[in-house]
């Protein structure tokens, strides 16, 4: 489904901005949340309804989302991760049951401290002890709070409770159980979802520069999963051509490396008003460097944009 007129993409963009409200609400107060399992199944479904519009377009708006603000750092960075892990269990052929759990941990991993990662994503100097304290204890302590908040799902549980926990890193996936493959693609979408996003102490690392700090072990097969779902620019990231023209990534193509730009800024600094479309997988210039959103100030019209991934999509084989 691609968006056809600006009341739809406002629609659209609404919509994902008040599952992200919702998440954040229900994080930041689960004692006061009636039914918090079953909110959470909810989020998880609205998430599913918007994915299944458009998938390109929902990474689009949550990368926009993810690498320009770090106003309600904790829930958009759940999202971001929920979102991740969705099409990543599709990728590599998860059971529904695994997939749910696997989603719903990476909706609450970070329960128990949403408001200290909120905190820390606008603080510039460095966590205090205490804090620091409060980060080493989240994992379980997030756990045991889902538990009394009416989770049953043991596995949903586990990988909350071990999804900072570095001795998975060393299991073979191919004969790890469910808890240990589950926890270890959360852990590396977490850590990836991170990097791209801005704190006032740093800014984001471009998407280039997050997707080979997770393939720096070139045998991790998760790493490369969640790089050939995404692409190395996923949707949404802001890339430099190699005739140095400035672009912003539409679509994903069957070529992970070479999407669907469209180019909004000339070789000298000039903004192009209408932005051009452009299949870096069928000729030059191609992509030379991706660029962290810090560093692009240009005010972008996101639906004329949009509309140009619309024409794309019916270009992509589906």
């Amino acid at each position: 489904m691609t968006i056809q007129s600006e009341f739809e993409y406002e629609d659209l963009l609404s919509l994902w901005s008040d599952l992200e409200s919702g998440l954040g609400v229900i994080l930041t107060n689960p004692d006061s949340t009636q039914e918090f399992a079953h909110r959470v199944l909810q989020y998880d479904r609205w998430m599913q309804g918007l994915l299944q519009r458009d998938p390109d377009v929902a990474l689009y708006l949550l990368f926009q989302l993810a690498g320009n603000s770090p106003v309600g750092y904790s829930a958009s960075h759940s999202l971001v991760c929920a979102v991740l892990c969705h099409l990543m269990a599709s990728e590599l052929g998860i059971s529904k049951p695994e997939r749910d759990s696997l989603v719903h941990a990476a909706l609450t991993m970070n329960i128990a401290m949403t408001t200290l990662q909120d905190a820390l994503a606008t603080q510039t100097e460095k966590p205090t002890i205490e804090q620091q304290d409060m980060i080493r204890a989240h994992t379980v302590k997030g756990s045991l709070m889902l538990s009394n908040l009416g989770v049953i799902d043991s596995l949903w549980l586990e990988i909350v409770s071990r999804h900072h926990d570095d001795t998975i890193d060393r299991a073979d996936l191919r004969l790890a159980p469910p808890a240990t493959r589950l926890t270890r693609i959360l852990k590396v979408v977490d850590r990836y979802a991170a990097m791209i996003s801005p704190r006032n102490s740093r800014t984001g690392r471009s998407a280039t520069e997050s997707a080979r700090s997770i393939l720096a072990d070139k045998s991790d097969e998760v790493g490369h999963t969640l790089v050939r779902v995404v692409g190395l620019c996923p949707p949404g990231t802001y890339v430099r051509l190699d005739n140095d023209e400035l672009a912003v990534v539409l679509r994903r193509s069957e070529q992970h490396n070479h999407p669907y730009v469209a180019i909004f800024g000339s070789a000298n600094g000039q903004l192009n008003p209408n932005p051009r479309l452009h299949n870096t997988a069928e000729r030059s210039p191609r992509i030379r460097a991706a660029l962290a959103a810090s560093s692009v100030r240009a005010r972008l019209n996101h639906f004329h944009i949009l509309r140009l991934g619309a024409y794309a999509a019916q270009q992509t084989p589906q």
